[in-house]
């Protein structure tokens, strides 16, 4: 697990099944829910690769990572908890904001168990080419939607903007929309940015109302994730009015939505233009931009490594066992942002995977699985609080196997649950070799 990424489709479209190995294995993967729903809309998508839509979203959902994977709440329900609920978001830490964890009760505390979720479960589907009527609908429904986005209006709206002429670069936009989010009415921002991100009428009283209460403090510190969003919007908005991004793309408006989620990454990578030109402007300054194909070489030569350099002995350990830090040659893209992104410690030690199934701490953390499984449960605690849960667990599904990889030891993958839901080992006459 290593720095938190958010690819788009076009990303890992470009990679191979080998080379997404590396990525779950090196990166801690942001699964936003646009690329979810980008990779379901692609059944409704006019193939010309001679492939059929089900083989291509199944090639994709193969690739996705799902052994250092979360899928991040929907930016509009995050959006919508710190404007009526005034749930505060780290927004410099740069990781997943998750949701649907059950709380219960422990002695010890809270415990928070998350199951998989629908997305992961849906991914796991599609590689079996399973698709359910609801998706096929939706894909329908989003690429009518898509057809539907006007930005000829768009462009004329924010006309408005420059009475005294259109910015001439990007950067000038970026310092017109600072200036105006640094705007002393700052009401009038509000009652704009609500409108703006489609919140109602009574909506849009409900957080006014809240606001003034709060002594009318700066949007930036109010709700400071809502005033991201905005911003991104309302940068958009004006660069196309001032003609440096086209308007023939109703495509452009899709794209600019993983740019909400870049808060909860520390690494962003991408082969979109928009994504190119727009990402700068709102990363962090620790944050790093890697353009998708630089990403892909680098997966591609970190693959070459280990087929060349691990003997078949270790190969059979699997990845998780010669592979738990990334090679310490800078050579590496993936290496120097481990650097960057994860501090220089890891350099200092080995580290290498020997699970033993039956080891008394495995068997005290399954005990302890089986009290969460069975406690009470109460009211779910909120993202502000998560981090003070005393135990948390994540289930997921997971392929043991991926490209030409096998990614865990063999005490790991030769094992199954019995009928009374307990592990055991298979035993040897039963084991496909």
């Amino acid at each position: 697990m290593g720095p938190v990424i958010i690819f788009d489709k076009s990303t890992l479209e470009s990679l191979n099944p080998d080379e997404a190995v590396w990525l779950d294995q090196f990166y801690l993967s942001n699964i936003t829910p646009l690329f979810f729903v980008e990779t379901l809309a692609d059944l409704e998508k006019d193939m010309r690769s001679g492939r059929s839509p089900e083989e291509v979203v199944g090639s994709l959902a193969y690739k996705t990572p799902d052994y250092s994977s979360k899928p991040n709440a929907h930016h509009r329900d995050l959006m919508s908890g710190e404007l009526f609920g005034g749930a505060k978001l780290d927004l410099t830490y740069g990781r997943p904001h998750i949701t649907g964890g059950k709380s219960v009760a422990l002695g010890s505390g809270t415990g928070v168990l998350f199951e998989p979720s629908p997305e992961e479960e849906a991914f796991q589907r599609w590689q079996d080419h399973r698709f359910l009527e609801l998706e096929r609908y939706q894909a329908k429904q989003w690429r009518a939607a898509l057809l539907g986005v006007n930005m000829e209006l768009q462009y004329k709206v924010f006309q408005a903007f420059f009475p005294l002429g259109k910015p001439k670069s990007l950067h000038d936009v970026k310092r017109f929309l600072n200036f105006y989010i640094e705007s002393p009415d700052q009401e009038n921002l509000l009652t704009f940015g609500l409108g703006m991100e489609g919140v109602t009428e009574a909506g849009r009283k409900e957080v006014l109302s809240r606001w003034s209460a709060e002594g009318k403090p700066r949007i930036q510190e109010f709700a400071p994730y809502f005033t991201y969003i905005f911003s991104i919007d309302f940068f958009f908005g004006l660069a196309i009015a001032a003609d440096l991004i086209g308007r023939g793309r109703p495509s452009h408006k899709v794209d600019l939505a993983y740019l909400y989620y870049l808060p909860f990454c520390m690494v962003f990578t991408s082969n979109d233009k928009l994504h190119a030109e727009l990402a700068p402007f709102f990363l962090r300054a620790d944050q790093t931009f890697v353009p998708g194909r630089e990403l892909k070489t680098d997966l591609a030569k970190l693959d070459q490594h280990y087929s060349t350099s691990i003997t078949p002995e270790q190969k059979e350990e699997g990845v998780v066992s010669f592979a738990s830090r990334p090679p310490k040659s800078d050579e590496f893209i993936t290496t120097r942002l481990w650097d960057k992104h994860m501090g220089t410690k890891w350099r200092e030690y080995e580290y290498k995977m020997r699970p033993q199934p039956d080891s008394e701490l495995l068997k005290k953390f399954r005990d302890e699985i089986r009290k969460m499984e069975k406690a009470p449960e109460i009211k779910p605690l909120s993202g502000s609080t998560l981090d003070e849960a005393a135990a948390m667990v994540m289930r997921r599904m997971v392929k043991g196997h991926k490209g030409k990889w096998r990614r865990f030891p063999p005490e790991v993958m030769n094992r199954r649950k019995n009928s009374e839901g307990e592990w055991e080992d298979i035993p040897p006459e039963e084991l496909i070799h």
